[in-house]
């Protein structure tokens, strides 16, 4: 038995989220359904992050066991054959067989859109949430530094998470504007259920003016979800980079 990785892309917008459900369309439903088809075998993918309904990913890991003696690094291109056309491998590599993909230390970058402009584009409802407010990135940015570091985000955790603990470590977040495209990228070790939206929800609420930077501190404090900004909608997130530790520095 052979354990192959993949690193899979796609655009999440058709999807019901990364998780089987058998009445609905999936990103593991359709891996699951080519693989097993491609190598006539009951295939089942363990993936690494499970992404929300409508979340976008360039980089997303699954796993899978097989019998099959086909080289690891041509599954991408026979898969590539079978999948729609809004999912991609972008590499397959066989790697050792006790490897999980939820149970290796790991870096993983998010990235939330925001096209803050007079008039929605068409061209970017799918990718980025739109605001017709104007945002000030650099209260935006001031407000995430206190985010920065191992923290309880109780507060930014949506209701329903399984989660056993809440405390967390983020690296790094930015907020950087490009005309009117706003882009914050958060890495850390791991994220609660929807808690990247709630961030991005949050540090908005701030660059509109309705929250200072100071109180972004306190609602983190608070460990109280209600404390905190709005859940911004799905579409506007991807995940962006997935390092595992033998390559994070």
């Amino acid at each position: 038995m052979r354990r192959i990785k993949l690193t899979v892309a796609y655009d999440g917008t058709n999807y019901h989220g990364w998780q089987f459900q058998p009445e609905s369309a999936t990103i593991e439903g359709e891996l699951n359904k080519h693989l097993s088809e491609l190598f006539k075998e009951n295939i089942t993918v363990i993936g690494a992050s499970r992404t929300d309904s409508g979340v976008h990913a360039l980089c997303n890991v699954a796993v899978f066991d097989t019998q099959a003696r086909i080289p690891a690094e041509r599954v991408a291109y026979a898969l590539n054959q079978r999948l729609p056309e809004d999912i991609r491998i972008r590499k397959s590599e066989e790697v050792a067989a006790d490897f999980h993909p939820r149970k290796q230390a790991t870096r993983k970058t998010y990235e939330y859109k925001i096209l803050n402009e007079e008039f929605a584009n068409p061209v970017q409802r799918l990718y980025a949430h739109f605001t017709y407010v104007p945002l000030d990135e650099n209260k935006m940015q001031e407000a995430a530094s206190y985010l920065i570091g191992e923290h309880d985000f109780a507060s930014f955790c949506a209701a329903g998470s399984t989660a056993e603990t809440t405390v967390r470590t983020i690296f790094d977040i930015t907020v950087e504007r490009s005309g009117t495209m706003i882009s914050i990228k958060v890495t850390g070790n791991g994220f609660l259920y929807n808690m990247v939206r709630i961030i991005a929800g949050t540090l908005m609420e701030v660059g509109k003016g309705r929250f200072t930077p100071e109180q972004v501190k306190e609602i983190l404090e608070a460990k109280d979800r209600t404390k905190a900004g709005p859940t911004a909608p799905a579409k506007g997130l991807i995940l962006y980079e997935y390092q595992f530790e033998e390559h994070c520095g």
